[in-house]
């Protein structure tokens, strides 16, 4: 079918706008010392604008999907790859902490979340085969930000100074946004009426959709997954500095992490077709508590390393299996709305860690409690992810019938 083709263009949209937009919104802790130092701002105010941004992309996300359901992905898309670039441009100017925190926090995170759950929710759209790898796809072109955009931060934060950086980081989102959200199709299954796959109760409403147990369990276990590593995600860098290791190689760490975190998403992705979603899902998770555990345990450059490796392996492995086990268990008409409810929740949970981070090194000037927290937070995710179900095959089938 002339779609079949078209599709891997949707993937690579939507990992290319992915991977602008979440290193432009995680260049902040790249440009955490370099702030505090320049303004004299505390470790835990800059940190909360990166927790307030994580809060505005998960009401964001629940918005912006449902928007996308209504009037098409493309337009929702170009309106974030507008947004962003204009938000990253204004934070740099930002005279005080608090217009920082508005900016940065409110504006930053809610464009960001005009990308993420509505590509999402498009790409399963796109694909009947091959949904898991498609979908991790996707989320590897995100998970390349940590490989490109936060090494251009830390070298142009070492040349010229933080709100120079983030002016360049807009520019550079706004060149490479707008342009790839013009390639954004709507699904062809929506197009055309189609019968119901077998996995997708057709007669659920979205208000019935939104009380289901098989959301809720899904809205609770990626909010304690995404806690989990949000704040050894933003933390480390910082933490990685005071051990003794210099910016530019505790930045490198990062780096691992993320194209750990490249395999990661491939693995997991073709593994989530082969063994299905929720199985890998539920192994991961319990991985994840034991990577996040590690960090507690290094100090040098070696260990960091090696922890980043299986860390960023796992948790970005994960992270694309909430969009088919929802796509796998909803109607597609809705699917903008139950990922945009996802994403709500595990924005929330990352928008744990920055804060608590910050506040840990400012109370007790060790990253320790954040490490051991991250752990427990895991298990509890992983607990929480073996008590999904699907919908009955039955009543499911009775309905598509």
């Amino acid at each position: 079918m002339p779609y079949s083709r078209y599709r891997w263009v949707i993937v690579a949209a939507g990992g290319l706008m992915g991977c602008v937009a979440i290193g432009a919104m995680f260049s902040l802790p790249v440009f955490l010392r370099s702030i505090a130092r320049d303004t004299g701002w505390s470790m835990t105010g800059i940190s909360a604008a990166m927790t307030l941004a994580f809060i505005a992309m998960a009401f964001g996300s629940m918005a912006w999907g449902s928007l996308s359901d209504r009037i098409g992905t493309r337009a929702v898309v170009m309106a974030g790859a507008v947004l962003l670039p204009a938000s990253v441009a204004l934070a740099s100017r930002a005279p005080s902490l608090p217009v920082f925190q508005l900016v940065f926090g409110l504006a930053v995170g809610g464009s960001t979340a005009a990308v993420f759950a509505p590509m999402m929710a498009c790409v399963t759209g796109w694909f009947d085969t091959h949904r898991s790898l498609a979908v991790s796809l996707v989320s590897a072109g995100m998970g390349m930000a940590p490989m490109t955009m936060s090494p251009l931060a830390a070298w142009l934060v070492s040349a010229h100074g933080w709100r120079t950086s983030m002016l360049v980081i807009a520019a550079l989102a706004a060149v490479v946004m707008i342009p790839a959200s013009l390639l954004v199709r709507r699904a062809p299954m929506l197009e055309v009426a189609q019968p119901a796959p077998v996995e997708a109760p057709a007669a659920m409403s979205v208000a019935g959709a939104l009380r289901s147990p098989q959301f809720i369990i899904l809205l609770l276990t990626n909010f304690f997954c995404c806690a989990t590593h949000s704040g050894p995600i933003f933390h480390t860098v910082s933490y990685a500095v005071t051990c003794g290791i210099p910016l530019i190689a505790a930045v490198s760490i990062y780096s691992v992490e993320g194209l750990a975190g490249m395999g990661g998403r491939i693995v997991f992705g073709l593994l989530g077709d082969r063994l299905g979603a929720k199985r890998m899902l539920v192994a991961g998770l319990l991985v994840q508590a034991l990577g996040a555990l590690g960090y507690y345990f290094v100090h040098t450059l070696d260990g960091f390393y090696a922890v980043a490796t299986l860390f960023g392996f796992i948790y970005a492995g994960v992270m694309p299996l909430y969009p088919v086990i929802a796509r796998e268990n909803f109607p597609l008409r809705m699917i903008g709305t139950v990922i945009g409810g996802c994403a709500m929740a595990g924005s929330l949970g990352m928008a744990t860690g920055p804060v608590a981070g910050g506040l840990i090194v400012d109370t007790f000037g060790s990253y320790g409690g954040l490490y051991l927290g991250s752990a427990v937070l895991g298990l509890g995710a992983f607990l929480i992810a073996t008590m999904f179900r699907p919908f009955p095959k039955d009543r499911t089938e009775a309905v598509a019938a």
